[in-house]
């Protein structure tokens, strides 16, 4: 791959993008891909009129990793000049090579790392921000939070469009410098079978999600350890800096949890289709760290599998309390305890909750339909684009 940095189209790279089938958007992420991160690759997969290239600065060893993503530093050598100043010829010599029409980033600080390569290039550049990089990165102290909220509004300025994963994350963006007026909210869809699977249910409740503060995993714990009439049991998937103290807690608190670690997408649907709850007790960090909306939510009601959770975050744009499932305030294992409660113990409800979860699953987070829609938010911005050269030009 060459890594030689070009600052303009040529004729060729013109004559190419007229003549193939389809508009080539690159989809960029610093780790491609963390297992973690099936949304990304999920989505640039189910694209229809648009081409997904993937683009990486190093790869993630994970079961979404693939041999075809493009690596722009598969040896570490210049990475840590992009961190440090934002700019790359390796990176924008990667970019150049793969021919795009768009570039679609995500999270906050990604977009900025790639900012000015798609800038020099005249490309236009799609940000979607997820949590974190706008709620606890830029409440960081110090340098550090300082240098991260100046990169965050320059990303802003260069982006022609960025999307936000629920209306909670898109007022952040704004608080920390987005134009209002360039801000959309644009769920994120998931794989929805035609009909639910019909398995044996070997678990209780389920919970999939990283082991970090705000996935709430404590205030599970101390639900679960309080529900005794039976004992239910509990399966946890997903790893995270937290999973050794959350082991050492259930056993603890003498809770039937299995732990089972990182799994594959298709073994994490394999397992909330053997689950009669999912449990998603997102609540803020100490750090100031948030939710978006979590994807785990939209794939067990794909599934038709009822949820318990937060009044967190992008939650509740997903989840309808008393219809689509049973939500409580955060940080309230007594409450958590009282809906996983009732859920379990009425199966005319589990079914009710998870029949209307996946009716809702199917009409507004669809993976098929959001991916037409978010093709239709690039065309507005090659439009766009092309429309603003045009009257440069003139």
């Amino acid at each position: 791959m060459s890594t030689e940095p070009e600052t303009e189209q040529d004729a060729e790279w013109e004559g190419e993008r007229e003549t193939e089938p389809g508009r080539r958007v690159v989809i960029w992420r610093s780790a491609m891909l963390p297992g973690s991160e099936t949304f990304v690759r999920n989505h640039g997969d189910a694209l229809t009129r648009w081409r997904p290239a993937y683009l990486g600065a190093f790869r993630s060893e994970s079961p979404l990793s693939r041999p075809d993503d493009v690596i722009a530093y598969p040896d570490g050598a210049g990475f840590l000049r992009l961190r440090l100043t934002g700019s790359s010829p390796r990176l924008t010599g990667a970019l150049a090579g793969l021919r795009p029409d768009l570039v679609h980033a995500h999270f906050g600080g990604d977009g900025w790392l790639i900012s000015d390569s798609a800038r020099r290039l005249g490309v236009p550049l799609v940000v979607t921000v997820h949590g974190h990089d706008v709620t606890r990165q830029p409440r960081s102290r110090g340098a550090k939070g300082l240098r991260y909220r100046r990169n965050l509004r320059v990303m802003f300025a260069r982006a022609a469009l960025v999307v936000a994963v629920s209306e909670v994350i898109r007022e952040q963006a704004i608080r920390h410098g987005a134009d209002p007026f360039r801000v959309r909210v644009h769920y994120t869809g998931v794989p929805v079978p035609a009909a639910p699977p019909l398995v044996t249910k070997r678990w209780d409740v389920a919970f999939v999600g990283r082991f970090v503060a705000k996935k709430g995993v404590d205030d599970l714990l101390t639900a679960l350890s309080t529900m005794t009439s039976p004992r239910p049991r509990a399966l946890f998937i997903g790893d995270g800096e937290l999973l050794g103290r959350m082991r050492d807690r259930a056993a603890e608190l003498r809770v039937d949890a299995t732990f089972v670690g990182s799994e594959s997408p298709a073994a994490v649907h394999r397992h909330l289709a053997e689950s009669r709850i999912l449990a998603a007790p997102s609540k803020t960090a100490p750090d100031g760290d948030t939710e978006g909306l979590p994807t785990t939510i939209l794939e067990a009601a794909a599934l038709g599998v009822p949820v318990a959770a937060t009044r967190h975050s992008g939650i509740p744009e997903a989840v309808v309390h008393g219809e689509t499932g049973l939500l409580t305030p955060e940080a309230d294992p007594v409450a958590l305890a009282g809906s996983l409660t009732r859920l379990l113990g009425d199966a005319d409800l589990r079914h009710r909750l998870g029949t209307q979860g996946r009716r809702r699953v199917l009409a507004d987070f669809d993976l098929r339909e959001q991916s037409l829609r978010l093709e239709s938010l690039y065309d507005e911005v090659v439009s766009g684009a092309t429309a603003h050269a045009g009257r440069t030009a003139g």
